[in-house]
């Protein structure tokens, strides 16, 4: 005979506490629900936990302030929010656990070719070979799709419709971005000497 496995609705509007009580407890539950996701979570499915007059924004403002001065953060990127270790405590854990398989080891190459890809995409190997002036392996291609960075986008409409390679949302939660609108414009990356030819 099989378990029962209905769950009992979650009572999102919490009409039976005080006001101070039920937004700290939409409050606990977003950070809960943040806590448990590996990747941002978006608004539209924070908003199902809490009540329906209740703003998703303000409470994540509000546990944002609560986490102040702890040793993670809520961090918006991708679209969503998640929580995050603050940067100043990333050496002590990587002191202290075993995150050198977590961790990305690319070199500068492999971040030009993931920026150019994130400020031309959609783009082909052949427009990235026009940009640095050099083939672009498809081991380096491979490398980046392997680990979530980059994804394939539509056919181009060139002959041949050769595929081309647009970023992901891991690589807006690896550098922190929330969109792509979030990226330097082109003087700043100019100034930093990273400027890329068109």
């Amino acid at each position: 005979m099989a378990k029962d496995r209905s769950q009992p609705e979650l009572d999102r509007e919490l009409v039976d506490l005080p006001a101070a009580v039920r937004w700290r407890e939409w409050m606990r539950r977003i950070e809960a629900v943040l806590f448990a996701s590996a990747s941002p979570v978006p608004r539209e499915d924070l908003a199902r936990v809490v009540g329906q007059g209740a703003s998703v924004d303000l409470l994540v403002n509000d546990l944002t302030a609560d986490l102040d001065g702890r040793a993670f953060e809520v961090a918006q990127v991708a679209g969503g929010w998640m929580l995050r270790t603050r940067p100043a405590y990333a050496s002590a854990i990587r002191a202290a656990a075993d995150v050198d398989d977590q961790l990305l080891d690319l070199s500068e190459f492999d971040v030009a070719v993931l920026v150019a890809v994130a400020y031309h995409q959609p783009v082909t190997r052949d427009a990235l070979k026009d940009i640095f002036g050099k083939e672009i392996s498809r081991d380096l291609i491979g490398r980046l799709h392997a680990r979530g960075l980059i994804g394939t986008g539509p056919r181009s409409p060139r002959r041949g419709a050769p595929y081309t390679f647009v970023t992901t949302e891991q690589f807006l939660v690896m550098f922190g971005l929330e969109g792509l609108r979030d990226l330097p414009d082109a003087e700043q990356l100019e100034d930093a000497g990273l400027a890329l030819r068109h």
